[in-house]
């Protein structure tokens, strides 16, 4: 379960418990635990990945990622998180 901490910042989660993953900020992402940015980073993984038609997981690769994700968040945290992973992909082809 997300900590209050991601709560803090302009609400992404609503009175239901649902993050709007469209709308969570790098600032968001970037200042919770660890533990629940490195969730959240594996969840969008797995969005874009399914929005890709990839059904096929690479460990070491998605902890890269996810890694690459949440560096780049802490150095922007002005963006949202799927601006931020636009980038990244578009700076990765």
């Amino acid at each position: 379960m997300l900590r209050p901490r991601l709560r803090s910042h302009s609400r992404p989660i609503d009175s239901k418990g649902f993050i709007d993953v469209q709308a969570l900020t790098c600032a968001q992402l970037a200042n919770t635990y660890q533990e629940d940015a490195d969730y959240l980073a594996a969840w969008y993984s797995g969005w874009y990945n399914g929005l890709a038609q990839k059904h096929f997981a690479h460990v070491t690769r998605a902890k890269s990622g996810e890694h690459q994700v949440i560096v780049y968040c802490k150095a922007h945290p002005e963006l949202k998180v799927i601006q931020a992973i636009d980038v990244l992909f578009k700076n990765e082809k």
